[in-house]
């Protein structure tokens, strides 16, 4: 494997802090803004964003025919409309370390998803994976089960999140793309947020759109640097990371999530939290680790 250049390590350190203290940040939100109204807001806010940047670096901003429109809808579904519809509904129910923690089980669940539907190998290290995802889950639901206030639904809700993103994950890497990356996400990003907009109206009561300034802080957040810098960062790396390399910093966002949530909103792990994340990190490094 090749070492990274300073730059790309520099990109990752601040992708995965991106994505981890986003978890936190989510939750100043939701403490005055309906989850879905949230969501819809900050992905189309993000979607204007990374099309002016792309666009200023001359990429294709516009898909080409049936075939471009139709793939933009299909992979949309489980990639950004089901995993950002569903994750925001869990984060809303849980503690943001616990919901980042059960969302990052993705990786397991696109392996396991593989094997049972499109013949990759069963093996023992996808058992281990799949065993060590099952004992943390547990640990979490027993954890909420035991509260009084517990909120066992926002689990579901956030493993129903991990498999739509896993579901995604492998049917973007099965598609034949004739447009750039970029402009699948952008459109994808466009008309799922048109998607969530009538069921935030629908499902969610009226916003006062009067925030709170961390309110407000949040939401630029979410614009700029989860949906416009994290995702162009992604872009300049995904070409390049080594398979391990991803597989690392994938495992490493929940954990910046458990660790920032006491900083960003004073929420302090419990030890089933700390031994959930220890299973998922089990899991992943066994499932998408490769032996030297």
């Amino acid at each position: 494997m090749s070492l990274l250049s300073r730059r790309q390590t520099v990109g990752l350190v601040l992708l995965v802090l991106a994505w981890g203290i986003n978890w936190p940040v989510m939750k100043v939100t939701l403490r005055e803004m309906g989850p879905l109204h949230f969501r819809a807001l900050t992905m189309f806010g993000g979607a204007l964003v990374l099309a002016l940047y792309f666009r200023s670096r001359g990429l294709r901003l516009l898909p080409h025919g049936w075939a471009e429109w139709r793939a933009v809808v299909v992979l949309g579904l489980p990639n950004i409309l089901g995993w950002h519809a569903l994750s925001i509904i869990g984060v809303a129910q849980l503690p943001a370390g616990r919901a980042a923690t059960l969302g990052f089980t993705m990786p397991v669940w696109t392996v396991l998803l593989s094997v049972l539907f499109y013949r990759e190998k069963l093996t023992g290290r996808l058992l281990v994976g799949v065993l060590a995802v099952l004992a943390g889950i547990t640990l979490l639901l027993w954890n909420e089960l035991a509260q009084i206030a517990g909120r066992p639904a926002g689990i579901a809700w956030m493993q129903g999140a991990a498999f739509s993103w896993a579901l995604g994950t492998i049917w973007m890497r099965r598609a034949h793309l004739s447009m750039p990356a970029e402009t699948l996400v952008v459109w994808m990003m466009v008309l799922a947020s048109l998607a969530l907009w009538p069921l935030a109206i629908w499902l969610e009561p009226p916003q006062q759109w009067h925030f709170s300034a961390p309110v407000w802080a949040s939401l630029v957040w979410s614009v700029f640097i989860n949906y416009g810098l994290a995702q162009v960062i992604w872009f300049a790396l995904v070409r390049v990371l080594p398979p391990t390399t991803s597989a690392m910093s994938v495992m490493a966002v929940p954990m910046v999530g458990i660790l920032s949530a006491p900083f960003v909103i004073g929420e302090w792990p419990h030890w089933q939290d700390l031994a959930a994340m220890v299973c998922v990190v089990v899991a992943i490094g066994a499932v998408l680790l490769r032996r030297d």
